[in-house]
């Protein structure tokens, strides 16, 4: 094992695994990579591997939502998986995917560089909080508006930015506004981290879109 331990890639497609394998190497990791979640379970070791990046249309019988519960069964919750899927790449897919205990969920095609920030930001991450909430913004922390609660809703019921401005009557430069003043108070940095942080302390109700997702992968 490497000095910083090992990176757990599987994903069928050579040209994402490769560069999330060259990811890896670059931060000084070593690699565990497999086309598929079967491969992946037989090479499993006793010790963890830092973070894994999975592939949510894996090929064969387990769907990278399944390796991803396996993983954590095996592993403890505190595993950090980042998903990347270039099928179900809605806004609630994302959502669906963190709710099911993804780190982060990631579109494909990605960008190299975007990869690289968010897979250094999982590990920073699982490595410990220096200071500050280890799971987030608390509920009682929370201050948003009137209307940034209501464009939250409408982001968690797939709205995006010209649907909510037209919704709301307003100029999708305000919404545009507003959403970055949600991201800011909720700690997270993106619409879809913002959705699922809503759905963890209560602000809207997460029964719809983690059981869409399931339903279709499993």
């Amino acid at each position: 094992m490497g000095a910083r331990g090992t990176i757990l890639v599987v994903d069928h497609d050579d040209a994402a695994r490769a560069a999330a394998v060259s990811i890896a190497g670059r931060l000084g990791y070593l690699v565990t990579e497999a086309e598929n979640a079967e491969s992946a379970l037989e090479h499993l070791d006793a010790e963890p591997p830092a973070l894994a990046i999975v592939e949510v249309e894996l090929p064969g019988p387990t769907s990278g939502l399944q390796l991803l519960r396996e993983l954590h069964e095996a592993y403890g919750d505190a595993l950090p998986v980042i998903l990347v899927s270039a099928e179900r790449t809605a806004p609630l897919d994302h959502v669906a995917g963190l709710l099911l205990g993804a780190d982060d969920y990631l579109s494909k095609p990605f960008d190299q560089g975007e990869l690289f920030a968010r897979v250094r930001r999982s590990l920073s991450r699982s490595a410990g909080p220096s200071n500050g909430n280890e799971n987030g913004t608390p509920a009682s922390e929370v201050n948003l508006s009137p209307r940034e609660l209501e464009i939250l809703a409408l982001l968690a019921q797939g709205f995006g930015q010209s649907d909510i401005a037209r919704t709301l009557v307003v100029s999708p430069k305000t919404v545009a506004t507003h959403i970055q003043h949600i991201l800011s108070k909720l700690s997270v940095h993106s619409r879809a981290q913002a959705v699922a942080e809503a759905y963890r302390l209560g602000l809207v109700s997460p029964d719809f879109a983690a059981h869409e997702l399931v339903a279709a992968q499993v």
